[in-house]
């Protein structure tokens, strides 16, 4: 990986990815990692969507558990058996990162962004995986600035909770979609109708989708759990939102 950015987050320094087109000026947008962290296939995600005219900024969301080397697995997860033992590792680092947490980094993460050089002053989109979809779901509602928001076999975006992700959705002016996997205990088909009906609520601009034959963690190239035509498909649709809403 190229050497990473340092953010100033809410309880310590956040690591970061940074991706870029080429020397001019583009709109920025966040890229939220899903719960296998910061590693080079988050990078090279970064630069396929900053190769859209994008400046992409993906920050390490565990940072308050360690370091990206230190919260990254160093097994091959394209093994099942491997990927199913790092789920329990991190699944100590979700334990960390509550939804208070997440609203607590979101305008740190957002002014990291906008002060990297060829940002422009325009609006902003973000994207997010697994966790990370929570991540840009809170982002879109919270913050003024986000015009679109992709979420991808998002886990946990839409519960009964209270402070649920998909209830920031009611403030958001933000156009999103979602492709969530139809082999995904993480995100069950009561939770999908709980997004679906909070956007429709909401009056916005959106697109939910179930990809056929699709697990939980569909885009990452590096799991077993990888599917190339959802991959592609979710790349499809994240460029049409974000050409739509930021140009």
């Amino acid at each position: 990986m190229r050497p990473l950015f340092e953010i100033c987050a809410a309880d310590g320094i956040a690591e970061a990815v940074i991706a870029r087109p080429d020397a001019g000026t583009h709109p920025g947008v966040l890229l939220f990692m899903d719960a296998i962290g910061l590693r080079p296939q988050i990078e090279e995600m970064a630069d396929r969507i900053a190769s859209w005219g994008y400046v992409v900024l993906a920050p390490n969301t565990f940072y308050r558990s360690g370091r990206a080397e230190e919260t990254t697995p160093s097994a091959d997860l394209r093994d099942p058996d491997e990927r199913a033992a790092y789920a329990k590792v991190s699944a100590e680092y979700l334990a960390e990162l509550t939804g208070e947490r997440m609203e607590a980094d979101l305008p740190h993460y957002v002014e990291a962004l906008r002060g990297l050089d060829g940002v422009d002053d325009g609006p902003i989109g973000v994207t997010g995986y697994c966790m990370g979809a929570r991540f840009a779901t809170r982002a879109a509602g919270l913050e003024p600035t986000v015009a679109a928001c992709g979420g991808f076999h998002g886990a946990e975006v839409a519960t009964e909770e209270e402070d649920s992700p998909h209830t920031r959705v009611a403030r958001s002016t933000a156009a999103f979609v979602y492709g969530h996997a139809d082999q995904d205990k993480l995100n069950p088909p009561e939770a999908i109708a709980r997004l679906d009906e909070a956007l429709e609520a909401a009056g916005v601009d959106h697109v939910t989708s179930v990809y056929p034959d699709a697990p939980h963690g569909f885009t990452m190239a590096d799991t077993s759990s990888y599917q190339q035509a959802g991959a592609e498909r979710h790349f499809e649709e994240l460029r049409a939102l974000l050409e739509r809403a930021l140009g």
